[in-house]
């Protein structure tokens, strides 16, 4: 139970973000905890990316406040953002795929001794990170020989070398096979369970739901829902993405043949979990 006087690890007061004549936020406000996962859901062009880009530096609001542990902050770049605590994984990360995972882990914030690289301190520090999570992944293994879901598993280690409370994800298992995504939600319930706090933007509702604490709607630039995880359903989630206001367009919405979809691909995201989970605690394989 959290200290109802502790202040939010992030709160965000009237946020506003235009682009020309076009509102992007329209006066959002939004609370994030310690030790907690946000899903962000919405439309597209719904404002999704725009307010994660906001928490992480990359956009300025035009008009609101941002408070971190309780204290007004700026945030006007991303190198800051992570000063602060606040690390991000937007889609497209890039690599040099001609480096291996910590060359990679470290490109432009290697370890230097007396101007000299360090591999051996960088070899060693991206080890216990990729530990971290779990991963069997090779710090000395060729990024171009990676799997799209494991290059999303050195993103977001990569976000951990600073020791952040918070991380940002843009659709972290898009495009990733049903093993895959498994692999990161497990890891992002690993990040939670260590005390940090995950915001996600997510466009797969079953991921949402198999991960996440809260969810946050959001619809033409207002946050129109916030809800705790296990006290909503596919069917109200949907809806306030829609826009639904009839009990008709509800019904319409609740009896689609894809919740059921929905329901099965939740459960195999489950058990999956659990596989990624049981293989990633219990491999003995090296690491370098």
């Amino acid at each position: 139970m959290r200290n109802s006087s502790t202040p939010p690890l992030l709160r965000l007061e009237d946020i506003c973000v235009k682009f020309g004549f076009v509102e992007a936020l329209k006066s959002v406000n939004l609370s994030i905890q310690r030790q907690e996962v946000v899903a962000i859901v919405g439309d597209n062009g719904a404002g999704k990316s725009t307010l994660i880009k906001v928490i992480a530096g990359f956009l300025q609001p035009g008009f609101g406040h941002i408070y971190l542990n309780g204290e007004q902050v700026t945030i006007p770049s991303i190198r800051e953002a992570d000063r602060m605590g606040i690390a991000s994984v937007f889609q497209g990360q890039e690599f040099c795929d001609n480096l291996d995972v910590a060359s990679n882990l470290f490109l432009g914030k290697e370890i230097n001794q007396i101007g000299i690289r360090d591999d051996d301190s960088m070899n060693s520090r991206a080890r216990s990170v990729l530990k971290t999570l779990s991963s069997a992944i090779r710090v000395g293994s060729p990024i171009a020989s990676l799997s799209v879901g494991q290059r999303q598993t050195v993103a977001i280690a990569r976000t951990l070398l600073n020791d952040p409370q918070l991380i940002l994800l843009d659709e972290p298992t898009a495009a990733l096979s049903v093993m895959q995504s498994a692999e990161v939600l497990a890891y992002i319930k690993r990040l939670r369970s260590e005390g940090r706090s995950v915001v996600m933007v997510c466009h797969d509702l079953p991921d949402v739901f198999a991960v996440s604490d809260r969810i946050v709607v959001i619809r033409q630039g207002h946050v129109t829902g916030v809800h705790r995880t296990v006290e909503t359903s596919y069917e109200e989630i949907i809806a306030e993405i829609a826009g639904v206001t009839t009990e008709h367009e509800y019904e319409e919405i609740a009896e689609n043949p894809k919740f059921d979809s929905m329901v099965r691909q939740r459960k195999l995201i489950d058990r999956t979990i659990s596989a990624a989970v049981s293989h990633g605690t219990g491999h003995d394989s090296p690491l370098d």
